[in-house]
């Protein structure tokens, strides 16, 4: 990298900062009431933008109705071509711009002003004709945009986006939004499934190794071979965990010994294995195997024996 890209990063990095730090000025009367009343709101909030504020605007929806606030968004262009009846009378719409003197946003505004519903305008300008006709006004003003020619939406859509999350970060605080419901919106995702995910689930695919502390050593490495996990429990009649062997503990036992023609399961198995129950999060599972180095957990619910967690299966699921 030469040095005049260098500079140009960095100071392009420092302006956008800047932009990000002068948001603090503006958690104001009018930042609260927002919030309050999106918080207080029975209908949704309805975002709407154009041009970059557009974008900005999908971001903030997808981040709002993922923790908990039902929001939409509108483009500023297709409402006033149709659009418009996506707004029900208990809405709250945000109108994000940095100019607030766009033409689409003039034709709007007085449409979303006949409709009755409080509009809030998101705006770096804050004597434009949004700012000047919205009920309440949250102020993204930024000194420079990062472009060298202060022209291209840079500092100041980083602005919104970072003014959309604190939004966001309130309204969650306000509704006790939790991990688990966290994890209600992300099912699919690895965070979701972080929250949700339990070593039950894990373990449904696994094969389930076992045998008796009178197991020949033949039948032990036959058991750890066919189950594939590289560990087998070792079980009494009542199917209650009295130890565990691993491919290591073979290893060494096999370093060790001469004659092995009278070896079981008992002269070999570990005792106290490191267990945990189904029910536990798979989270928690990675912490126990992390905690102690280990790849293997045995599961067992109320003293039951119920199989073996692979550290394989949370990579798998991408708990790791």
């Amino acid at each position: 990298m030469n040095a005049t890209t260098r500079q140009t990063a960095l100071h392009t990095i420092e302006l956008e900062a800047r932009s990000v730090a002068g948001l603090a000025a503006f958690v104001d009367y009018s930042f609260e009431k927002t919030v309050d009343l999106i918080h207080q709101s029975k209908g949704r909030l309805v975002i709407s933008g154009i041009g970059k504020s557009a974008i900005v605007g999908q971001k903030i929806v997808s981040t709002l109705n993922s923790t908990g606030t039902p929001s939409l968004f509108m483009h500023a262009a297709d409402a006033i071509h149709g659009d418009l009846g996506m707004v029900q009378k208990d809405d709250v719409v945000l109108i994000i711009s940095k100019s607030g003197e766009s033409p689409e946003i003039k034709v709007l505004v007085p449409l979303i002003r006949n409709f009755g519903n409080t509009l809030i305008g998101m705006v770096g300008n804050t004597g434009s004709f949004l700012a000047q006709n919205s009920d309440l006004v949250l102020n993204t003003t930024v000194s420079k945009e990062a472009c060298p020619n202060n022209l291209a939406p840079t500092s100041s859509t980083t602005a919104q986006m970072v003014m959309g999350d604190v939004l966001a970060v309130c309204l969650m605080q306000l509704n006790g939004f939790t991990g688990q419901d966290f994890a209600k919106y992300h099912p699919g995702g690895n965070l979701g499934k972080r929250l949700y995910l339990r070593v039950a689930d894990l373990i449904t695919a696994n094969e389930k190794p076992a045998v008796l502390p009178g197991a020949s050593l033949k039948e032990v490495i036959v058991e750890i071979t066919e189950k594939r996990l590289g560990v087998t429990a070792v079980t009494n009649n009542s199917n209650h965990v009295v130890g565990i062997i691993t491919d290591g503990d073979l290893r060494r036992m096999l370093e060790k010994s001469n004659d092995i023609s009278s070896i079981t399961a008992k002269d070999i198995l570990s005792p106290h294995p490191k267990t945990i129950a189904a029910s536990v999060l798979a989270v928690e599972a990675l912490d126990v195997l992390r905690k102690n180095d280990i790849s293997q957990l045995i599961v067992e619910e109320e003293g039951i024996y119920l199989g073996i967690l692979h550290l394989h299966d949370l990579v798998r699921e991408g708990i790791v």
